[in-house]
């Protein structure tokens, strides 16, 4: 492994944990002053000014100058400095691989998609993985040793804590951020991907101050993550969030999870699919009719963008998965009352076909009460949010404080 800022901050003594603290309220609030700071990290002004000088030295802190203020005396703002530690996102889809590079103040540098992919649960597929990510830093051009940890996305139930996957590379008895770490030479961690979106627009998409947040995560398939207070909430194992699986239908649909009639049999991308598909050749007309019927691959972008130049058919079948979606999101705002509902994913670059269905169904079946202070908004950064999120848990992760 590289040296680098890790080496000082990790060493597990009051003065690292400090400086844990430190960085971390930098990482949610951005720059402040000694002041602020002292309040927020329950610490005295001298104590604060002594580590804020002793990491201005060690390059990890700038002093970005005097706070404007009406009169008195002008403070000193310091923040972290963008180019003393980087970060790498693996946002791994079905068939695409994104990369992305973030500086320690969680500006993004460099993104980079690629495809074709095949995302498999084999070897060759993590070999492809790992020469996309050795060949994306050379090319990124920062000094490796400043590169912190490296996050990866993977799709289906993802436990961090042990860093096992139970959808992708779960033939692998060691944990795959150890794995990754040794092929890659740099830390690791790992992380499910509809977490890693809700916590990209949780930081750098559409939320504003909401602190109690479910993100909706439509694509091929059906999930959520839920934010409490902030924090991403993972359950027991790691496994939270797995919405799309819920016995929602006696339509005799086999989930790919092996069971029949779950909610994603009918409120997903793989569903819209399905039915369009089915009704084409049933005899319904859609500007996607001549490939259907000609066998010529499809995808679900193509879905998408004909969704989107009007086509009727694929608008009367992406509004009913928004009001089978919304009458399902209804239960969750009865049980959560959240600040916020997210709907993000790939079927959410429909826009209003999608969401005014939703927010329809959300006025229908939940209980006013209780969604009267429920707002429900579109992903702001839509296909960018996965990649966002692994750079943000990238970073995130290396400076947590077990509690």
């Amino acid at each position: 492994m590289k040296r680098n800022l890790m080496d000082e901050i990790d060493s597990g003594t009051k003065s690292s944990l400090i400086k844990k603290r430190i960085i971390n309220h930098y990482i949610n609030h951005g720059n402040s002053t000694i002041t602020d700071l002292s309040r927020a990290v329950d610490l005295s002004v001298p104590t604060v000014t002594k580590f804020i000088v002793e990491m201005c030295r060690s390059g990890y802190i700038n002093d970005y100058g005097k706070l404007e203020t009406n009169g008195g005396r002008h403070p000193n703002l310091y923040g972290l400095n963008p180019d003393s530690a980087y970060f790498v996102g693996v946002d791994l889809q079905a068939e695409a691989v994104v990369l992305g590079l973030m500086d320690f103040k969680g500006d993004m540098i460099k993104v980079k998609p690629i495809a074709p992919f095949m995302l498999r649960n084999d070897d060759e597929c993590i070999d492809n993985i790992c020469r996309y990510v050795l060949d994306f830093i050379r090319e990124a051009g920062v000094p490796e040793e400043k590169i912190i940890n490296i996050n990866i996305n993977i799709p289906s139930r993802v436990n961090p804590k042990t860093g096992h996957s139970f959808g992708f590379f779960n033939y692998i008895e060691k944990p795959l951020y150890t794995m990754f770490a040794e092929r890659l030479g740099f830390h690791v961690s790992i992380d499910n991907d509809t977490r890693a979106m809700a916590y990209g627009e949780y930081m750098k998409g559409c939320v504003e101050k909401e602190k109690n947040i479910i993100f909706v995560n439509v694509s091929w398939g059906l999930s959520i993550s839920i934010i409490i207070d902030g924090k991403i909430y993972y359950g027991k194992s790691g496994f939270s969030g797995e919405f799309g699986h819920i016995p929602a239908y006696d339509n005799e649909v086999l989930c790919y999870c092996g069971k029949k009639g779950c909610l994603e049999t009918e409120v997903s991308g793989s569903a819209l699919y399905r039915k369009l598909i089915q009704k084409v050749r049933e005899g319904e007309t859609s500007i996607l009719s001549g490939r259907i019927l000609d066998n010529e691959p499809l995808t679900l972008h193509d879905i998408i963008a004909a969704t989107n130049r009007e086509d009727t058919l694929c608008i009367d079948l992406v509004e009913n998965v928004g009001r089978e979606l919304g009458r399902q999101v209804s239960t969750l705002i009865n049980i959560f009352n959240p600040d916020l509902v997210v709907v993000g994913g790939t079927l959410s670059q429909t826009g209003d076909y999608l969401i005014q269905p939703i927010e329809a169904s959300v006025r229908k079946y939940s209980l006013s009460l209780v969604n009267k202070d429920t707002r429900i908004r579109r992903s702001a950064l839509l296909e960018n949010a996965g990649i966002t999120g692994a750079c943000m848990l990238a970073r995130t992760k290396m400076f947590e404080i077990e509690e």
